[in-house]
C-alpha cells in the first residue's frame, strides 16, 4: 500500500475536556508531518501532547478540528488506520503474568501475524529477555517489550510517546538507531518528548507546543544555526570583564574568578582585539543548546536564562 507524502495532517484540532472549569488541552492544532522523517513533538508535560496522539489514534474525539492518516479520516476510517501504525503509550499497561513472548504473539495474532526473527533481533539488541513474565520487569524493561511491540510490524508510522522513559543511556542510544533505521526505510516517526537532547539527537524537524498551542515548527540544524554563540575566556589572572563591554555584538557579560563568558552574535573580531595584552589561559566557543533556544520559544525570564547559562559554564569551565 501506498504511503503518501504527507502523513500526520492535522487542521484546526482542538480538545476541551469537561469539567469545572472546562480545560482547553489542545487548542486549533494545524501540523503535517511528512514521510520518512523523524518528527519530534516538544513540549513540558501537560503541554498536550498525549492529547494530540490520542486523537490521532481515535481513543478520543475532538471538540473542533479534524485529523488525517495516510489521508484517511482518523475518526470515520479508524480501523484502516491503526493497522498501519506501531504505538507506544506513555502508560504502559501490560499482564503480569504474561511472559514477553507470550504478549508479542497475542498481538501479532490482532495485527494479521509477525515475523519472529525481527521480534528476537529487537529483543537481542535492546536486551530484553522475552521468557520473563512481565510483573518480574523493571520499568525500563516494561519499556523495551513496549517497544517492541511497536516497532515489530514495521509500521508506516511509529508514534512514540516518551519512548526513553525508564530507558538507561546505552538502551537511549539503541532507540535512536532503531528510529533512524526506521526512517532509512522510508517510515515515518512521531515521537512525543519533553528530553530536549534525545530531540536534537535523532529528529529531523520538531513542533514546540506550550499550554496546547503550536509555538513553532522548524528544522532541527536550522533551529541549531542561530546566530549567537557563547565565548568563555580564562586569563592567568583576574580581569575587569568591562573590556569587552563597548565590543559590537557582546552581550550578556558574567565573570567568575578569572572567566569570562559573554553571548556573542556576529564576527570574533571584535572579542580578540579588546583582547589586548591579557594573557589567555584558555578560550572556548559553545554553540547553544537547543534547550537555549527553545527557552526563547517558552517565554522564560532572562534570570532563568541566566541560572541556566552560569551552570553551563561552569560545567565547561571546570573541563
Amino acid at each position: 500500500m501506498s504511503v503518501p507524502p504527507v502523513v500526520i495532517q492535522t487542521d484546526n484540532l482542538s480538545k476541551v475536556y469537561k469539567g469545572k472549569p472546562p480545560k482547553l488541552a489542545l487548542n486549533h492544532l494545524s501540523l503535517s508531518v511528512d514521510r520518512g522523517e523523524i518528527f519530534g513533538y516538544l513540549g513540558p508535560n501537560g503541554a498536550g501532547k498525549t492529547t494530540t496522539i490520542k486523537l490521532l489514534l481515535d481513543l478520543i474525539r475532538p471538540t473542533e478540528g479534524k485529523a488525517s492518516l495516510f489521508g484517511l479520516d482518523v475518526n470515520r476510517d479508524s480501523v484502516a488506520v491503526r493497522q498501519r501504525i506501531g504505538f507506544l503509550p506513555g502508560e504502559l499497561n501490560l499482564w503480569d503474568n504474561q511472559t514477553g513472548t507470550q504478549i508479542v504473539r497475542y498481538f501479532a495474532s490482532v495485527r494479521g501475524g509477525v515475523d519472529m526473527n525481527y521480534v528476537h533481533e529487537l529483543a537481542e539488541r535492546l536486551e530484553f529477555d522475552l521468557t520473563k513474565k512481565v510483573r518480574a520487569s523493571s520499568t525500563g524493561n516494561k519499556r523495551k517489550l513496549g517497544l517492541i511491540l511497536a516497532l515489530m510490524n514495521k509500521a508506516d508510522l511509529l508514534i512514540l510517546d516518551e519512548p526513553t522513559t525508564g530507558l538507561d543511556p546505552l538502551m537511549q542510544q539503541i532507540f535512536f538507531q532503531l528510529a533512524m533505521e526506521a526512517r532509512d526505510e522510508g517510515r515515518t516517526v512521531f515521537m512525543s518528548s519533553h528530553i530536549l537532547s534525545e530531540v536534537q539527537a535523532i529528529c529531523d524537524r520538531v513542533g514546540i507546543l506550550r499550554n496546547g498551542v503550536l509555538q513553532a515548527v522548524e528544522r532541527v540544524d536550522a533551529l541549531t544555526r542561530v546566530d549567537f554563540r557563547w565565548v568563555m575566556v580564562r586569563f592567568r589572572e583576574s580581569v575587569d570583564s568591562s573590556i569587552f563591554a563597548s565590543a559590537p555584538g557582546v552581550s550578556e557579560l558574567e565573570a567568575d574568578g578569572n572567566t569570562v563568558k559573554l553571548r556573542l552574535v556576529g564576527d570574533f573580531d571584535p572579542v580578540v582585539r579588546a583582547l589586548g595584552s591579557h594573557y589567555v589561559e584558555d578560550l572556548r566557543v559553545l554553540e547553544p543548546t537547543l534547550e537555549e533556544i527553545f527557552l526563547t520559544y517558552y517565554g522564560e525570564t532572562t534570570a532563568a536564562h541566566n541560572h541556566h547559562r552560569q551552570g553551563a559554564a561552569k560545567k565547561e569551565a571546570s573541563l
